[in-house]
């Protein structure tokens, strides 16, 4: 009985399939149960953690995961209803939603499990149950994009499983709470570490690996988007950070986090898709809270992710309908959404001014944490190339998206007509990010 909640948070998604035999509209609502009982177990968890024992091993931490994975699963069930129509390609409508509540299943195992071996199983299974979403829309780069998802994650993991394995030939078992009951400190560990770092990196987004994230990102269908990079990036994360608790390798971990993130900034300067860009502030984001888990700040890392999730799906919420509404994706071809849609432009500016960390949006706090621990520990140098790269991308996309949205459109018609739904979702999901660093100033996080 004790565990029992943790299984049901694991099978509840996947039992709800058993309606793809019954009607779409029973396919469609099952999910939105599905995810408003994953959000209360979640919450339920969060006051029993910590709990570990042979098979689960949940803190407060992996709680507040699991909240975040059920919200923005939520959402985007929510979004996907009016947004995913008339499928033409390999991937009809009760198969989406099928792939998208076992894609929310193997996340969900992959951060309560109590097993290293485990864990990359279950981040395997998020590659295999994703890959199809991003196929929805059948086109050519779809395709492709899919493609290079799975053979440069299918390499990335590959190179996790040997760290794995390294990992077992130390210890001789893979039980997260035994290793690091005895932790040790030896060439072995630290090429484990060292190998987690690019194999389950390689999810998160960090460089050289990165390079399956902007595609998929981009050709995926919004809510998809949105739940790669609100939910499976912090995912991957959580795993990597696992590993590296066995042996912290902190200057390492830095290094990779700051130029990841610098790459990120340097091309955000130059871009042209309005979901690319997107995506690579979702590069951006991921290795600040990587940097922030290796510098002992994991308040920080958790409540920029937390924000970050809410903040970056709304983003891609956004995009979608400005997309879908207008059949345009290039950033310099898109004008006067201010006047065109103005619940959706209200939200894309909300979720830019989010995702780049500025006060008082949850995002900004994180940041904040993280940045005042490098100085705490000593890492100048690294406090401000960080500042000037955040910086940097903080200009690129907001000029980028204020462009978009005030900039006046020679086409005075105004013939487009906003989907009130998804245009709501994301201007809800954009005021979470927003209330959540409200709330935590209340509260004297930053003092």
């Amino acid at each position: 009985m004790k565990t029992l909640s943790e299984y049901l948070i694991i099978l509840i998604p996947i039992l709800v399939n058993i309606g793809i035999f019954h009607t779409l509209k029973t396919v469609k609502a099952l999910p939105i149960i599905s995810s408003v009982i994953i959000l209360v177990l979640s919450i339920l968890l969060y006051f029993k953690s910590p709990m570990e024992n042979e098979t689960f091993f949940i803190t407060k931490f992996t709680a507040l995961l699991l909240t975040m994975i059920s919200s923005i699963y939520l959402l985007s069930v929510l979004y996907s209803l009016d947004y995913i129509k008339s499928l033409k390609g390999i991937i009809k409508e009760k198969t989406y939603y099928v792939l998208l509540n076992l894609f929310v299943a193997t996340m969900i195992f992959s951060i309560i499990i109590n097993n290293y071996g485990l864990m990359w199983v279950g981040v395997e299974l998020t590659t295999v149950t994703s890959a199809l979403l991003i196929t929805t829309e059948f086109s050519e780069t779809s395709l492709e994009s899919t493609w290079r998802y799975i053979i440069v994650v299918s390499a990335g993991v590959t190179i996790a499983l040997f760290s794995v394995i390294l990992i077992y030939s130390q210890y001789h078992t893979l039980t997260i709470t035994q290793i690091l009951s005895q932790k040790t400190d030896n060439l072995v560990i630290r090429a484990a570490v060292g190998l987690a770092l690019i194999g389950f990196g390689t999810k998160v987004g960090v460089f050289p690996m990165y390079t399956w994230l902007p595609d998929a990102h981009s050709e995926a269908p919004s809510p998809v988007s949105a739940l790669f990079s609100g939910v499976l990036l912090p995912v991957a994360l959580y795993v990597l950070y696992r590993i590296y608790e066995i042996d912290p390798l902190t200057n390492l971990f830095i290094a990779f986090s700051l130029i990841s993130i610098a790459t990120a900034s340097i091309i955000l300067m130059y871009q042209w898709h309005i979901k690319r860009m997107f995506a690579y502030s979702t590069i951006e984001n991921m290795n600040l809270a990587l940097l922030g888990l290796a510098i002992g700040q994991p308040i920080g890392a958790l409540i920029l992710l937390i924000s970050h999730a809410f903040g970056k799906a709304a983003a891609f919420y956004s995009s979608g309908v400005v997309i879908e509404s207008l059949n345009e994706k290039k950033i310099e071809n898109i004008s006067g959404l201010h006047n065109k849609l103005k619940i959706t432009s209200s939200s894309l500016l909300l979720s830019s001014l989010a995702v780049t960390g500025t006060p008082p949006f949850g995002t900004f706090i994180g940041e904040f944490l993280i940045l005042q621990s490098l100085v705490k520990e000593g890492y100048l140098t690294e406090f401000i190339i960080l500042v000037l790269l955040l910086a940097m991308a903080f200009i690129s996309i907001n000029y980028h998206v204020s462009k978009m949205i005030f900039t006046k459109d020679e086409n005075k018609e105004n013939n487009h007509k906003e989907p009130k739904l998804l245009s709501t979702i994301s201007l809800i999901s954009s005021l979470i990010s927003l209330g959540i660093g409200i709330f935590l100033i209340i509260l004297g996080v930053i003092q």
